[in-house]
């Protein structure tokens, strides 16, 4: 396969500006940028599979241009509700330094990063006008989707105006760095053809660009949200263990399809786990493909590696085997409580609302449903203490088969 028929049989081209843009990405050789705006201090998973084909394009020998929005992001591109909330200077700052480092980090330091609030900085608003927005038609505006949508709820100037700046940006980097093609996600197709437009009319030249779909769940939901919360790309946010649970479990019938967005893995590769996923879907073996290559790109072998382990440790019940780190990263989403004190089992599960009462709590115990630090406990006189506790810190009671309660010695 050529590279552009390696990106369509992996599901990642939806809309496209050039008649020969095939034989631009086959060549090997051409500048190309992808933007986000800092709206957080990190990207997350559903930002992730744009970044995957950027750095795919890359490794084919195409020059990548990692653009980060601190002019755009000031703003906020319009959504379909509501106006974006406007974020403070320093705020975006900060988020722009976090999104810089992880850029780097997923391109080993071979990416081109920019900030378009450079080329913003300074430029007076009635130059920009005339430079700009004197070749943008107000219909041709009002015709953008996302605009459209937005006009009988209300939309502010600022919101409207979005379109201009990031297509500006297209103009930009087409004149200063070479850059002939935009690669986004298929949402931004209206600002992507405002910039095409305007490198054409101020120019009289072709500029190039495609987008890739969305990426969904089989139930419509955007891939890498886990209960209304984004997966974050920064590890401190999400850990490589929730991402490594996320993976293993996402639908059967979807996971070939993320192979083919979100690894480098070759169609062979994907074709045989595919193969092996039909005959023996309960070894899950694509699952546990896709969670390496992804928690491998965004972490590293070692991180990966620790996100399997607490994984097989929790599944076989050996709790006391983690480390205090490894505990916070496995039961980030729990409530944790905290005692000063040694304190008898059947109080501290009453106490801790473990269980509801202290007959509730011996019941549990005598019938061995009770596990602390992965020993079953039995004795209704056990004491828990600093010095049982994981490195005199952690206390993780199980109830049940799945059920737990982490508990901190203060």
């Amino acid at each position: 396969m050529t590279l552009f028929e390696e990106l369509e049989w992996r599901g990642l081209v939806k809309d496209t500006a050039g008649d020969d843009l095939a034989d631009k990405i086959n060549s090997k050789n051409i500048t190309f940028y992808w933007g986000t705006d800092p709206t957080a201090d990190s990207l997350h998973l559903g930002h992730y599979s744009s970044l995957v084909t950027a750095k795919r394009l890359a490794k084919a020998g195409h020059h990548p241009i990692l653009l980060c929005g601190g002019a755009t992001g000031l703003i906020g591109d319009p959504r379909p509700t509501a106006e974006r909330e406007i974020i403070s200077k320093e705020t975006l700052q900060k988020n722009l330094e976090g999104i810089k480092k992880q850029v780097e980090r997923i391109f080993e330091g071979k990416a081109e990063v920019v900030n378009n609030y450079d080329w913003f900085k300074g430029y007076e608003v009635t130059d920009f006008l005339r430079d700009v927005g004197k070749y943008v038609n107000i219909n041709y505006m009002l015709d953008k989707d996302i605009i459209r949508r937005r006009l009988d709820s209300g939309i502010t100037f600022a919101e409207f105006a979005y379109t201009l700046i990031q297509g500006y940006d297209f103009l930009y980097l087409f004149e200063n760095k070479n850059c002939i093609m935009q690669v986004e996600g298929s949402d931004q197709w209206g600002n992507i053809t405002t910039g095409i437009d305007l490198i054409r009319k101020k120019l009289g030249k072709q500029a190039y660009a495609f987008t890739m779909p969305l990426v969904l769940d089989k139930y419509g939901n955007k891939f890498g949200k886990s209960e209304g919360n984004a997966l974050w790309l920064d590890r401190s946010k999400t850990s490589s263990y929730e991402l490594y649970q996320y993976l293993i479990n996402v639908d059967d019938e979807m996971v070939i399809d993320y192979l083919k967005i979100f690894t480098f893995l070759t169609k062979e590769e994907i074709e045989a786990l595919d193969q092996k996923n039909k005959e023996h879907p309960e070894l899950r073996e694509a699952h546990k493909m896709l969670a390496q290559c992804i928690i491998t790109d965004l972490h590293g072998k070692e991180a990966y590696e620790e996100a399997v382990r607490i994984s097989d440790t929790l599944f076989r019940g050996d709790i006391a085997n983690l480390t205090a780190a490894e505990i916070e990263d496995a039961f980030k989403g729990i409530e944790k409580k905290t005692i000063t004190a040694e304190m008898n089992v059947v109080d501290c599960l009453v106490q801790m609302q473990v269980c509801s009462s202290k007959r509730e709590a011996r019941e549990f115990i005598s019938n061995g449903s009770i596990t602390i630090n992965g020993k079953k406990i039995t004795d209704l006189d056990f004491m828990l203490t600093k010095e049982f506790a994981i490195e005199q810190k952690y206390i993780v009671i199980r109830k049940g088969k799945k059920k737990y309660f982490i508990i901190v010695f203060a």
